[in-house]
C-alpha cells in the first residue's frame, strides 16, 4: 500500500472571492456569541459585515479599536474555543471561518497598505516597554495610538519575541511577523534591539533616569523548567523544545547550518508535555525526519493544546502515549541518552530514545527584579501586580503584565491583560502630570 504524501506547507490563505462568501455566512446575530468569546472583545459581527460588503478598509478600523495584531491572532489562536467555538453556526459543525477572515483582512491590509488612522502627538507622557512579544507589543501600540511616545527595548537582534522565535513557520510565517511589527513602528513606536534590560547597566533605574514616565515589563516566561530531578536528565540528547524551536527557526531564516539544528534525520525523538510547545516541538521534529511520540501525564482530553494542533500532529504522524512519565534517562554511549523509564498504570517499561526534548513549562528570568528595588515576586517569581491602577507593580511607575504575571497562556490572553494594563499605565501617567502641574501653580 502506497504511503500517503503529507504536505507540510502553511496553509493557503482565504482569496478574495473566497472571503467575501465565507463573510456572507455570518448571521449577525442580535446577541453574537463569538464576540463574548474573543478574550480582548473584538467586533466580529461588525468588521465580517464590512469584508461581506468589500469595505476592508473600514472593517481593518474595526479590527484596530481591539487588536494590534490582527494577523497572528488569526493565524495562532484557538478559536475553536474561543469566537468560532461560540459561533451559533458551531452546533450544526460548520461555524464561520472567523480566524481565516481576520487573517485576510490584515494582510490585504498589509499588502495594499491601506491608509492609516490619524495618530495624536506624543506628548502625553514616555513609556518603556520592555520586551516585544505579544504583550509589549499591545502596549506599545495602545499607548501610541493614546499619544504616548513609546521604546520598546528587546533584548534579541529582531523584535517580536516568542512570536518570532518561539513558533514555528508553519504556523506563523515570519514574514507576517514582520509585517505587523512594521505596523506597531508605523504607529511611531521606537525600538531598540539587542539591548537586554538588567545587564550593562540599563536597570529599571537607568530607564527612570532618562526620562520615562512609566516602564511595562512584558517580559515573559524566558526560562524553561526542566527535569533535574530525574535521574539522567543532564545527559546529551536531553534538551528543550524552545531550543529546538529557536535552532530550527533560525536555521530556515538562514542565520545558521542545518547541523546546528539539535536533531538528525531517522532519529526517535521523544516530546514530554501536552501543550502547544510540545505540539510545535513534535511537528517540527516530524518536518526533520524523525520518528515522534509525545509523552504525556495525563489523558487527551487534559491536554492543554490546542485541538486542531493535536489532530494535525496526528495526521503528520506523530505518536502519542497517554497517563505516561519519564522516570529516568539511561545511558547508551557514555554521556549520551540511549532509552528511557516510562511509568504508566500498566506498569513501567523501558524505550529507546535518541533525543528527548522537554516541553513542560517555563518560568521568568529574575533578570530585572533582581536589579531593581521594590519589585515583589511570589515563590515561583511571578510578578506581582496592583488592581488599580491595574498592572502596577510594587514599584511605583513599574507596569507588568502577559505571562510574567499570569502564567504562560495564549498569544491573545497575552493581549488581553496587556489592554487592561496600557489602561492602568494611562490612568497613572495621567495623574502624576496633574499632579505636577498642580504642585507647580501652587509655587508660583
Amino acid at each position: 500500500m502506497k504511503k500517503e504524501q503529507i504536505d507540510y506547507s502553511t496553509p493557503q490563505p482565504l482569496t478574495m472571492q473566497e472571503a467575501i462568501t465565507e463573510a456572507k455566512r455570518c448571521l449577525h446575530c442580535k446577541v453574537p456569541m463569538c464576540r463574548k468569546g474573543c478574550p480582548i472583545g473584538n467586533d466580529i459581527p461588525s468588521f465580517i459585515h464590512q469584508l461581506s460588503k468589500g469595505n476592508l478598509g473600514d472593517a481593518m478600523a474595526i479590527i484596530n479599536e481591539t487588536s494590534n495584531l490582527p494577523a497572528i491572532c488569526g493565524r495562532v489562536c484557538p478559536h475553536e474555543k474561543q469566537c468560532q467555538g461560540h459561533c451559533v453556526l458551531n452546533k450544526k459543525g460548520n461555524p464561520v471561518k472567523i480566524g481565516s477572515l481576520e487573517a485576510f483582512i490584515a494582510d490585504f491590509d498589509t499588502q495594499m497598505r491601506l491608509q492609516r488612522e490619524k495618530l495624536p502627538q506624543k506628548t502625553r507622557g514616555n513609556i518603556a516597554v520592555i520586551g516585544s512579544g505579544p504583550a509589549g507589543l499591545t502596549v506599545a501600540g495602545n499607548l501610541a495610538r493614546k499619544g504616548f511616545a513609546v521604546t520598546i527595548y528587546e533584548g534579541l537582534e529582531e523584535p517580536g519575541g516568542v512570536l518570532m522565535f518561539g513558533i514555528p513557520e508553519y504556523r506563523l510565517p515570519k514574514a507576517v511577523v514582520r509585517a505587523e511589527i512594521e505596523k506597531i513602528a508605523e504607529l511611531g513606536v521606537n525600538f531598540i534591539t539587542n539591548t537586554m534590560v538588567g545587564e550593562n547597566g540599563i536597570t529599571v533605574d537607568y530607564l527612570f533616569a532618562h526620562g520615562f514616565d512609566a516602564i511595562f515589563m512584558g517580559t515573559g516566561t524566558a526560562v524553561p523548567q526542566n527535569m533535574d530531578d530525574v535521574p539522567g536528565a543532564k545527559l546529551h540528547g536531553v534538551s528543550q523544545s524552545t531550543y529546538l524551536l529557536h535552532q530550527f527557526n533560525a536555521y530556515q531564516e538562514g542565520a545558521i547550518a542545518r547541523n546546528m539544528v539539535p536533531l538528525r534525520a531517522g532519529e526517535r525523538v521523544g516530546v514530554i508535555g501536552g501543550g502547544n510547545v510540545a505540539m510545535d516541538a513534535a511537528r517540527t521534529a516530524i518536518r526533520l525526519g524523525a520518528e515522534v511520540t509525545v509523552i504525556y501525564r495525563r489523558t487527551q482530553e487534559e491536554m492543554p493544546a490546542i485541538q486542531s494542533e493535536y489532530d494535525e500532529a496526528v495526521k503528520e504522524g506523530v505518536k502519542f502515549w497517554w497517563k505516561s512519565s519519564v522516570t529516568e534517562f539511561i545511558a547508551g554511549e557514555p554521556g549520551r541518552l540511549g532509552s528511557v523509564t516510562v511509568h504508566t498504570d500498566d506498569g513501567d517499561r523501558e524505550e529507546h530514545f535518541d533525543r528527548i526534548f522537554l516541553a513542560i513549562g517555563s518560568r521568568p528570568a529574575n533578570r530585572i527584579v533582581s536589579t531593581t528595588d521594590g519589585i515583589d515576586v511570589d515563590e515561583k517569581g511571578y510578578v506581582k501586580i496592583l488592581e488599580r491602577p491595574f498592572g502596577m507593580t510594587t514599584r511605583r511607575g513599574v507596569f507588568a503584565g502577559g505571562d510574567v504575571v499570569h502564567r504562560p497562556q495564549t498569544v491573545v490572553l497575552a493581549m488581553k491583560a496587556a489592554q487592561e494594563v496600557a489602561q492602568g499605565i494611562e490612568q497613572y501617567v495621567d495623574a502624576v502630570k496633574l499632579m505636577q502641574d498642580i504642585e507647580k501653580r501652587e509655587e508660583e
